[in-house]
This record gives structure tokens, C-alpha cells and sequence, in this order.
């Protein structure tokens, strides 16, 4: 591309007049970024400009730079960073001014500086920010330092891009349709590119927030939280007020954002979460596509031949400064008459141009031949130098050939823009009649807009309580998995641990066996070889005593038998030789014998000392697992933030005794392997108990702290921590083996003394009340809500008497229904009453055997204290209920507030109906009585909401405002006054019910607390409120 092209875009962008930069001026720019690689012809034009003195002119370079930084070559940013420091001192020098366009030059250049620094530190964005989700990943190098530092990054960018965008509305009046004013087009142009930045900034930084809180704690985050929900608010509102201006419906579709932000405590959430796109429509031919004079003399312009031609294209193909969206002849241009009027005068300007080119032919050929006929008439006669209109006339042919030239590419373009626009105004006629139908269609759906409001309201509200019970619902069963996850994982290392011990006892015990097995196969060996030898020797014995009866026979026949004695000489002889040998051969089994025996309790006492090592490294590797489980609880208890619920001091005292209990144990076990070595087994499960109760009483007590004020919550902490360092002091003394002094559990005792003590400062309200009070207080707090009953119904009677004497018409007749629905409640309630103390004089008849109702009280006494928690809501409920109703009455209070009021006894009654059916009997006519009279509530409840809720319609319908006396103008200003009431409405609305919420969590918070919801097996009273709002 041509510097001198680029250069003329340059000037022809950047200019004093207050118009919208043409965005043919504005790609030219962008295009020669990437030919020439680099903005170092920008910056050479531009710093010939004056940018501190003209501020239109300095808003215009913001435009057009702005663009260069997101769509320009990547080097537009390398070649900028030289120039920073004096956007810096410009952007200081127009914030001095505050009307016009100072203010709004000094925040672009500072959104400008901004957006250089934060590319400069993030090389891996682009200049347009779009990024696919890997590369975002890539831009943090999994490192969630890196994240929590690139979400801060982007929230300062997105809050300079919200900073522009609000200033740059502040300063137009949005009264009058500014955006089709050439003046509001110069302001908001620049938004577009801000659009473009806010949609891709927003949604990275949902997705880094998303994957921050899957890495870092919520409070952590809290900070990031806050700053996004004030973000959100902003873009949300300035993207709403953008999409409803005419000049952007043309150019850009901006995207609308949720109606609610992101939940980010919820990982789900972010499947939820749907990218906002800024779709640019393609662009339609205009009369901005005419291309860039390059002639040499149009490269010189001065201004005011600047403003000429623009005065001259704009009188030739109308203004864009037109009010009238459906006035197609202005926005055309001029009439068909004028244009034809045009090029009829462009024809003849040729016409005369070619007539003057032929006169002049004519008068060069008259020349020429006048001067060939003097040079051949002869040197004399010859001028002394050629003269004639020769040289002249060819200047002025040229000329004319290039007028002609450029009239004929003249007139092919008029004739090419008159074609086309012929084309647009027929184009245009069919969607005027189109948007005609439409607007009849629209009048027709506008009359049927009011019912479908009124539905899509009432739907709205249905939907509001659904979703607010849903999101309950979710966060309680995320409560849940998360308690039900850290449970199981305990159990699973504990039963991995005992598991392991099992193992290896096992193990230990096959060893021994092996081992016996072996010593008493071989001694079995020995025994069978001496018994098989001592049989031979008896054998041989008995052969010897038969040899000697022989010779003693013989001696008697000793002449008979002479030969025969020679011949049992030598057989004596042989046998006495092997009875040698025998004894020879039986003297060496005995020594081998000796040393199998010798052998044998060697390998005897090995084997006892080999049990004996394995018993001491179970119970060395007992303690260690023992001293790691205490370890680690004393680790848990310095990092608080692991736990995701709070503790009571009921749970931590039972804990308590479990430990005293465990210790009593381990000391009688340990008193049992000094008596008897070999028995472990009672030592070692009683250590491992000991470390596990210990490592849960720490928990809970770190839990307990939570909850529990600051002072009481030190000194159980200390105690815990105390009591952790005394028990792995007592775990060291039993790798001893000595007596039980070494091991002494005094300090240990001393600390769970102290712990007791503590825990039972902490014990909830309700329990401070003695057990034999229990029984009295029931039937107290039972008559008193009766009493309140009455008096309530008393007040009622009084008011409608007063009533009665006092008004007249619609509100007598709005009151007597409201308070008759009143009193059928409080009847209602008294009925419910009666039958729930018919129900559980009948529960205490047939649950309290020999005992008295005191005692049986007493040992129920979270079931009594949830009949006393309920009896005094009900009183409550009705003494304010009457309240509420006597202010209806006077024309000082709220309908409002005496629906709530009713809706409250009804759930007050419905906690006491609950805790009456805990311990009821499913077929007892009494628990039918008081589910009838639960219902009849509910109805009455019913009632007065209707008779409330048609009086207020009905006191509202009296004083409709008559607007027939008012003018167009006044009505539009009421229109627009209740708009933004209604908004104001809404916004109080929404925070009034996070309001409302939080109260319903502080109030179910403090009423377990004080009545002891965490332990009981009744069913608590938030489930009896959620299934009350859930059945209304």
C-alpha cells in the first residue's frame, strides 16, 4: 500500500469535524499497518497533529487508535510503547476541562494507556481478546497464582472500559434521539470497540473466577465476588441502554447478559454460564465506499476545500444527520429530478469540452501547414524561427484530454449511483410496507400484551419462591456431600489403619506357627530315630539272652555238643563285636540327640524373643499411628478454614467422657501386658482408641470455637491444644516398659476438666432449665398462647365495633370481611389448640408408665422444648397479627404485612402440629382431630390472605387516576416516571428478599442454638417452615 494513500486516510479519519470516523478511512489505516508491519507511519502523521489544542480532533485519534491496537499489525503495540508517556501527559492536560469532550478524552487516553500495559504484561492476549478456553488456560501456566493476579489485571481493564462507556452516556442528553445526530454518532462510535473489549473481558473473567474457587477457599475470594457483582451491574445496565439506541441496531448486536450473575460457590454453575457474542452484521454498500483521490493536486487540500467536497457529497447523497427513520427521499439524497439535472449539466460540459478540442486539432493543422508551406517556398523566405499557437495547443489538448477523462469516470459513477439508487429507494418502498405490516401486527399484539403480563407476573412469582427453595435445597445438599465426603474419608482411614494392624498381626502370628511347626516336626524327627534304635537294642538283648540259654542246655550235653560250643564261640565272638558297634552306633545318637535337644531350646528361646520383638514394635508403631492421629488433629485445629460447619458444646462434652472413659480402659490394659506380656491385644486397641477419640475431641472442639463467643472460644482452644500435647506425652511413656508411674494420665484428666468445664459454659439457653421445670413450663407456655388467643380475638371484636361506628362504604366493607377472616382464624388456632393438648395429655397417659407427666417431660426434654419453642411462636403470631390488623384498619398499616402475619401463624402452627406427632400413635382419633384442625388453619390462613389481598385491589381500584385531561407530553413523562419506579421496585424487591433469606438462616441458626435442633431426632423448624411456604 502507498504511504501517501495511508497518509490521506490518516488525515481524512482524524479530523476537527464532529462526525462518526468512516470506516473505509479506518481499514485503509488498519490495512497499511500489516503492509508496512509496523505504526510508524501513523505515528509520523499524527504527531503533526494537534492533539492538545482541538479535542474533537484528539477523541478521533482515541478512535482510530483504538482500532490499530485490536485490529492492526501486532507491532502497532511495540511501536505505541515510545508514546506512552505522552498520552499519559495529554490524558492529565484534558481532565482539567469538564464540559465537552475533556473529560471524555482524558478517560479514553487513560483506557488506552491501560489497555497498553496490561498486552505489554500479557503478551499471550491479542489486541482483539479473543482467546479460545486452552489458551486461556495457557495464559495462567496452571499456576493459580498466576490466575488470581490475571483476574485482578482484568478487572482494572474492564473498569476503565466501563469508566468511558458511563461518561460517554452521562454526557449526551438521552431526552432527544441523540444517536442519529452527527454530534451523538461522534460519541458513541467509540463504544463499539469498548462492546467488543466488555463481552470478551467479561467472560474470561467468569471463567478464571470459576476456576479459582475450584482451587482457593470462598472468603479468600470474597474480594473478587464484590468487584464482579458491582462489574456485572454496570454492563449489564450499559448494555441494556446501548441496545435500545437506533445508531448501534444498525451496526452491532449487543448481547444481553443474565438476568442473574454466576453463582460461584456452585462449580455446576459454570455449565450454565453461556459466552456473550457481539455479532457486527455484514456492511452494506453506502456512499462511504468511494474510493481515495490519489491525484497529486487533490493530495493537497487545505481544509476548507475539505469542507467543501464534503458539503458537496452531502448536498449530492443526504446528510446522516436525518430525525426521520421513514423518510427515504432525505436519506437518498437528492430528488431523481436534481440528479438528472446533474449529468444533463455534465453532458454538456463534455459536449463543449470536445467541441473546444476539435477547434483546437483544427488550429494546429492550420498551423503545421501554414509552416510547411514556408519552409518549402525556400531559406529565404524561411522565418528566422518557428512561431505559432503549436506548443500551446498541445498543453491545452492534454488538458482537455485529462477533463475529459476525468468527466467521463465522473459521469459513469454518477450514472453507476443513480442505478443504485434507484435499486435502494424500490428496496427501501418494500420495507416500508413491510415494516407497515408489522407495525400493524405489533398493534394487534399489544392488545393482547396485558393479559400475557399479567400471566408471565404471576408465573414470575411462582417461579421467584421455586427457585429461592431450590437454591435451599442445593446449598443444604452440597452441605451435605461435603460433611457425608469427610466422614467417609475418616472411616476409610481409620478402617485402613485397623486393617493394616490386622495384617500384620496376622502375619506375625503365621511366622510363630511356621517356626513351631518346624521345631516340632524335627524334635518328632529325633524322638522316632532314638525309639527305632532302642528297639534294635532290645532286639539284639533278647537275641544274646536266647544265645545264653543255648549254652546253658549245651553244658549239659557239653561232650554231645563240643562242636557245636566252637561253633557258638565264634558266633558269640561275632555278636559280641556287634554289640560294640551298637553301642558304639547308640552312643553317638545319644550325643546327636544332645545336640538336637540343644538345638531345639535355642531355636525355642529365639522364637520367644522374636515374639517378643514383634510385640514391642505393634505397640511402638500403635503409638506412632496413635501420636499421627492426635498430630493431625492438632494440625486441623490451627487451620480453622478446613471445617464447613460449626460444633456444639453437647457433642464435645460426650466426646469428653468417651476420652475419660477410653483412658480408664488403657490404664487397665496397660496394668494387664506388665502382668502378662503376651497378651497386647487389649493394650493396642485401647491406644488406638485413645488417639482417635482424642484427634475427635480436638475436631469438635476447634469446631465448638466457631460458635462460641471469643473469650470462652480461647480458652477452649488453649484446652485442646493443651490436652493434645499432654496425651503425646502420655503415648512417649508407654514405649517404656516399666510400672504405670511412667505413665501418668493426671495432666490429661486435668485438661478434659477444663474442656467439661468450658463446654458447659457453652451449653444452649434451653438446657440451663432444671428437668423437674420442663413439665410446668409446657403448660404454662400452653395457656399463655390460649390466653394470647383469646385477647387476640377480643381485639378483633373491638376493632370491627369501631369499625362499624366509624366508616362507611368500601372501606367498612373491606374491613368487616378482613377482620372476619381474622377472627374465623383465631378461631381456627383455638381448635388447633385444644386438640393438641388433648393429643399429648394422651402421649404423656400412654409414654409415661409408672412416672408422673413431670418426669416424663424431663426425660423427653427436646421433645418439650420444641412444644414450648412452638406454643410461643403461636402467641407471638397472633399478638402481631392483631397489630397488623388494627393498623389495616385505621388506614396505617400494610396489606402486606398482615398476609406475612397470617402466613406466620400458620408455620408457627404447623411446628407445633410436628412436634405434637413426634411421639403420637399414627391411628390415635386425637392425631386426626388436630390434622383436621391443622387444616382449618391453613384454610382460615387462606382466607385472610384472599379477603386481604381483594381489599387492597378493591381500596386501589377507588383511586385510579383519570388521564383524560392530560397531554401527550405529561403522559409521556408519567410513562417514563413509573418505568423507573418500577425499576426502583424491582432492584428494592430483589434486596429485600436476600434480606429476607439471610434472616430466615440467622433465625434458624440461633433458634438451634438456644433449643438444641443439632442433636435432636424431632423433626427441626426449618423443615416444618419449607413445608409450609412449599404448601402455600
Amino acid at each position: 500500500m502507498d504511504v501517501s494513500k495511508m497518509t490521506v486516510s490518516i488525515n481524512k479519519a482524524i479530523n476537527t469535524q464532529e462526525v462518526a470516523v468512516k470506516e473505509k478511512h479506518a481499514r485503509t489505516c488498519i490495512l497499511g499497518t500489516h503492509h508496512e508491519k509496523g505504526a510508524q507511519t501513523f505515528w509520523s502523521v499524527v504527531n503533526r497533529l494537534p492533539l492538545s489544542s482541538n479535542a474533537v480532533l484528539c477523541w478521533k485519534f482515541c478512535h482510530v487508535f483504538h482500532k490499530l491496537l485490536r485490529d492492526g499489525h501486532p507491532n502497532v503495540l511495540k511501536d505505541s510503547l515510545r508514546y506512552k508517556n505522552e498520552l499519559s501527559d495529554m490524558s492529565r492536560m484534558w481532565g482539567h476541562l469538564s464540559e465537552g469532550y475533556g473529560q471524555l478524552c482524558s478517560i479514553y487516553l487513560k483506557l488506552l494507556r491501560t489497555k497498553m500495559e496490561y498486552h505489554t504484561k500479557n503478551p499471550r492476549f491479542p489486541g482483539n481478546l479473543q482467546m479460545s478456553d486452552r489458551q486461556l488456560d495457557e495464559a495462567g501456566e496452571s499456576d493459580v497464582n498466576n490466575f488470581f493476579q490475571l483476574t485482578v489485571e482484568m478487572f482494572d481493564y474492564l473498569e476503565c472500559e466501563l469508566n468511558l462507556f458511563q461518561t460517554v452516556f452521562n454526557s449526551l442528553d438521552m431526552s432527544r434521539s441523540v444517536s442519529v445526530t452527527t454530534a451523538g454518532q461522534c460519541r458513541l462510535a467509540p463504544l463499539i470497540q469498548v462492546i467488543l473489549d466488555c463481552s470478551h473481558l467479561y467472560d474470561y473473567t467468569v471463567k478464571l473466577l470459576f476456576k479459582l474457587h475450584s482451587c482457593l477457599p470462598a472468603d479468600t475470594l470474597q474480594g473478587h465476588r464484590d468487584r464482579f457483582m458491582e462489574q456485572f451491574t454496570k454492563l449489564k445496565d450499559l448494555f441494556y441502554r446501548s441496545s435500545n439506541l437506533q445508531y448501534f441496531k444498525r451496526l452491532i448486536q449487543i448481547p444481553q447478559l443474565p438476568e442473574n450473575p454466576p453463582n460461584f460457590l456452585r462449580a455446576s454453575a459454570l455449565s450454565e454460564h453461556i459466552s456473550p457474542v457481539v455479532v457486527i452484521p455484514a456492511e452494506a454498500s453506502s456512499p462511504d465506499s468511494e474510493p481515495v483521490l490519489e491525484k497529486d493536486d487533490l493530495m493537497d487540500m487545505d481544509a476548507s476545500q475539505q469542507n467543501s467536497f464534503d458539503s458537496k457529497f452531502d448536498d449530492i447523497f443526504g446528510s446522516s444527520s436525518s430525525s426521520d427513520p421513514f423518510n427515504f427521499n432525505s436519506q437518498n439524497g437528492v430528488n431523481k429530478d436534481e440528479k438528472d439535472h446533474l449529468i444533463d449539466q455534465l453532458y454538456r460540459e463534455i459536449n463543449g469540452l470536445k467541441a473546444q478540442l476539435e477547434n483546437m486539432k483544427t488550429e494546429e493543422n492550420l498551423g503545421v501547414g501554414l509552416v510547411l508551406v514556408t519552409w518549402t517556398a525556400g531559406p529565404a523566405s524561411r522565418p528566422a524561427r518557428i512561431t505559432g499557437p503549436l506548443p500551446q495547443s498541445q498543453r491545452a489538448v492534454l488538458q482537455l484530454k485529462g477533463r475529459i477523462s476525468e468527466l467521463e469516470a465522473e459521469l459513469a459513477e454518477q450514472q453507476h449511483l443513480r442505478q443504485q439508487a434507484a435499486d435502494e429507494s424500490e428496496f427501501l418502498r418494500t420495507e416500508l410496507d413491510e415494516l407497515k405490516k408489522k407495525r400493524e401486527d405489533t398493534e394487534k399484539a399489544q392488545r393482547s400484551l396485558t393479559e400475557i403480563e399479567r400471566k408471565a407476573q404471576a408465573n414470575e412469582q411462582r417461579y421467584s419462591k421455586l427457585k429461592e427453595k431450590y437454591s435451599e435445597l442445593v446449598q443444604s445438599h452440597a452441605d451435605l456431600l461435603r460433611k457425608n465426603a469427610e466422614v467417609t474419608k475418616q472411616v476409610s482411614v481409620a478402617r485402613q489403619a485397623q486393617v493394616d494392624l490386622e495384617r500384620e498381626k496376622k502375619e506375625l502370628e503365621d511366622s510363630f506357627q511356621r517356626i513351631s511347626d518346624q521345631a516340632q516336626r524335627k524334635t518328632q524327627e529325633q524322638t522316632e530315630v532314638l525309639e527305632s534304635l532302642k528297639q534294635e537294642l532290645a532286639t539284639s538283648k533278647q537275641e544274646l539272652q536266647i544265645v545264653q540259654g543255648s549254652l546253658e542246655s549245651s553244658a549239659q550235653s557239653e561232650a554231645k555238643w563240643t562242636a557245636q560250643i566252637a561253633e557258638l564261640e565264634k558266633e558269640r565272638g561275632s555278636l559280641v563285636n556287634a554289640v560294640a558297634r551298637r553301642e558304639e552306633e547308640l552312643s553317638a545318637l545319644r550325643e546327636q540327640l544332645e545336640y538336637t535337644q540343644r538345638q531345639l531350646s535355642s531355636t525355642q528361646e529365639s522364637i520367644c524373643q522374636l515374639a517378643k520383638d514383634q510385640r514391642k514394635m505393634l505397640l511402638t508403631e500403635s503409638r506412632r499411628a496413635a501420636e499421627q492421629v492426635v498430630q493431625e488433629a492438632l494440625r486441623q485445629f490451627d487451620e480453622p478454614s478446613l471445617f464447613s460447619c460449626a460444633g456444639s458444646a453437647d457433642h464435645l462434652l460426650s466426646k469428653v467422657r468417651s476420652v475419660s472413659s477410653c483412658i480408664e480402659q488403657l490404664e487397665k490394659s496397660w496394668s494387664q501386658y506388665l502382668a502378662c506380656p503376651e497378651d497386647i491385644s487389649g493394650l493396642l486397641h485401647s491406644v488406638t482408641l485413645l488417639a482417635h477419640l482424642t484427634g475427635d475431641t480436638i475436631v469438635h472442639g476447634s469446631t465448638t470455637c466457631l460458635r462460641a463467643p471469643p473469650e470462652p472460644a480461647d480458652s477452649l482452644t488453649e484446652a485442646c491444644k493443651q490436652y493434645g500435647r499432654e496425651t503425646l506425652l502420655y503415648l512417649a511413656f508407654l514405649e517404656e516398659e516399666g510400672t504405670l508411674e511412667n505413665a501418668d494420665s493426671t495432666a490429661m484428666r486435668s485438661c478434659l476438666t477444663r474442656i467439661t468445664a468450658i463446654g458447659e459454659e457453652l451449653l444452649p439457653r434451653g438446657l440451663d432449665i432444671k428437668q423437674e421445670e420442663l413439665g410446668d413450663l409446657v403448660d404454662k407456655e400452653m395457656a399463655a398462647t390460649s390466653a394470647a388467643i383469646e385477647t387476640a380475638t377480643a381485639r378483633i371484636e373491638e376493632m370491627l365495633s369501631k369499625s362499624r361506628a366509624g366508616d362507611t362504604g368500601v372501606k367498612l366493607e373491606v374491613n368487616e370481611r378482613i377482620l372476619g377472616s381474622c377472627t374465623s382464624l383465631m378461631q381456627a388456632i383455638q381448635v388447633l389448640i385444644v386438640a393438641s393438648k388433648e393429643l399429648q395429655r394422651e402421649i404423656v397417659e400412654s409414654g409415661r408408665g409408672t412416672a408422673s407427666p413431670k418426669e416424663f417431660y424431663a426425660k423427653n426434654s427436646r421433645w418439650t422444648e420444641g412444644l414450648i419453642s412452638a406454643s410461643k411462636a403461636v402467641g407471638w403470631g397472633a399478638t402481631v397479627m392483631v397489630d397488623a390488623a388494627d393498623l389495616v384498619v385505621q388506614g396505617r398499616g400494610k396489606f402486606e404485612e398482615l398476609m406475612v402475619c397470617s402466613r406466620e401463624i400458620a408455620a408457627s402452627t404447623a411446628q407445633l402440629v410436628a412436634a405434637s406427632k413426634v411421639k403420637a400413635d399414627k391411628d390415635s382419633p386425637n392425631l386426626a382431630q388436630l390434622q383436621q384442625a391443622s387444616r382449618g388453619v391453613n384454610q382460615a390462613t387462606a382466607a385472610v390472605v384472599a379477603s386481604t389481598i381483594s381489599g387492597k385491589s378493591q381500596i386501589e381500584d377507588t383511586d385510579n387516576m383519570d388521564f383524560s385531561s392530560m397531554t401527550l407530553t405529561q403522559i409521556k413523562r408519567q410513562e417514563m416516571d413509573s418505568q423507573v419506579r418500577v425499576l426502583e421496585l424491582e432492584n428494592e424487591l430483589q434486596k429485600e428478599r436476600q434480606k429476607l433469606g439471610e434472616l430466615r438462616k440467622k433465625h434458624y441458626e440461633l433458634a438451634g442454638v438456644a433449643e438444641g435442633w443439632e442433636e435432636g431426632t424431632e423433626a427441626s423448624p426449618p423443615t416444618l417452615q419449607e413445608a409450609v411456604i412449599e404448601k402455600e
